[in-house]
């Protein structure tokens, strides 16, 4: 098995499209050519990862936190990133950062968290613009059905918990075939009236190449017709943080201490208690007080984040509690995520999780 192997299966959960601009999720060291010889899961990438990686002969680093965000100019070996870049590049070890990526979907760092909360009926707390597209194609009545499954076993038509979802109008369609062209019905140099289907689906826009070559090779024409549009609508699957309910009610008090115990912490820092019960929750893995607005306005008992500045708890404006866990400890779990991710796919293959602790920060009690 080749890294891109491995890589292809981590973007189709996770598209690289859905990174954020200032982000640099991708292969970072490596070749996607080479042959992998095992993975190593981990939050962060750093020179003690990359030294296990070697030792368990494991030439493939799946990391949530890039090491690289930004250009290097020189590496020169003076801090941890160009210490880990040397490592990695002289050993021939591939890093992998899946990042803001992963953050963005549902079932990504956000939903790992909420899996170890309980959380029920969960969604997107901010949904992500710019994520949908819309596909209309006209298609001879006898091969409608062919069509819409072919663009339904691309990705097509998904509309939160539906499936297959399309809308489907019967119409006349004209055309005359030039010079050079063989027509699949109709006569060249002739106009031809067909009873036709207009096929209106919406998709995820990084399926848009998937979703047109299937709706090619499946359609009879020689020439498709179709229009691809972009769309306004925000998608319930893909955005900033996630918020769920409780299956049941706890006091303020109670649920730190499920906090506390779940993530394994010794302090959380919060906000004053507001007197209510908890049962709504928003989260955000990593850092998140940009999402403590959108947990307000979504009716939140309780925000759990990490990173979250002085002046910021003030914005809970007693409405919620702010509960910063730590940057570490939200995503912890995420290398868990990565391994039972790629365990499931590759059974066979040897995907390790990490044995570094990568926390840089530490508590004296």
């Amino acid at each position: 098995m080749i890294i891109q192997d491995i890589t292809s299966l981590l973007e189709k959960i996770a598209p690289a499209s859905l990174q954020e601009n200032y982000d640099n999720a991708g292969l970072i060291t490596g070749n996607t050519n080479w042959e992998c010889t095992g993975i190593i899961t981990t939050l962060d990438a750093t020179e003690e990862v990359v030294n296990e990686a070697i030792e368990k002969k494991c030439n493939l680093i799946v990391a949530h936190h890039p090491i690289i965000f930004s250009g290097l100019k020189k590496i020169t070996g003076k801090n941890y990133v160009e210490k880990t870049i040397i490592a990695a590049i002289k050993n021939d070890i591939a890093i992998y950062a899946i990042h803001t990526n992963l953050d963005n979907i549902l079932q990504g760092v956000n939903g790992k968290i909420a899996d170890k909360l309980g959380l029920i009926n969960r969604k997107i707390l901010q949904p992500k613009k710019d994520t949908l597209k819309k596909l209309f194609t006209f298609v001879p009545v006898d091969f409608a059905e062919k069509v819409r499954s072919a663009i339904f076993a691309a990705g097509g038509g998904q509309i939160s918990n539906y499936s297959e979802c399309s809308f489907n109008t019967a119409g006349s369609g004209t055309f005359k075939a030039g010079e050079g062209t063989k027509p699949f019905i109709g006569k060249t140099g002739e106009r031809h009236t067909e009873n036709e289907i207009k096929i209106e689906v919406i998709f995820p826009s990084w399926l848009e190449q998937a979703i047109y070559n299937a709706m090619v090779t499946a359609h009879p024409y020689e020439e498709v017709a179709y229009d691809i549009v972009a769309l306004d609508n925000t998608s319930n699957s893909v955005g900033s943080g996630l918020i769920g309910e409780l299956p049941e009610s706890y006091s303020e008090k109670a649920f730190l201490n499920s906090i506390k115990e779940n993530f394994n912490l010794t302090v959380i820092r919060h906000t004053a208690f507001t007197g209510k019960q908890v049962k709504k929750v928003a989260l955000c893995g990593g850092a998140g007080s940009f999402l403590i607005g959108a947990a307000v306005s979504a009716g939140a008992d309780f925000y759990i984040s990490s990173d979250i500045k002085y002046h910021e708890f003030f914005d809970a404006n007693g409405k919620l509690v702010i509960a910063d866990i730590g940057h570490y400890e939200s995503e912890q779990f995420t290398a868990d995520l990565l391994f039972d991710i790629l365990r499931e796919k590759f059974p066979t293959f040897a995907v390790l999780k990490t044995g570094v602790k990568t926390n840089p920060v530490h508590y004296f009690l």
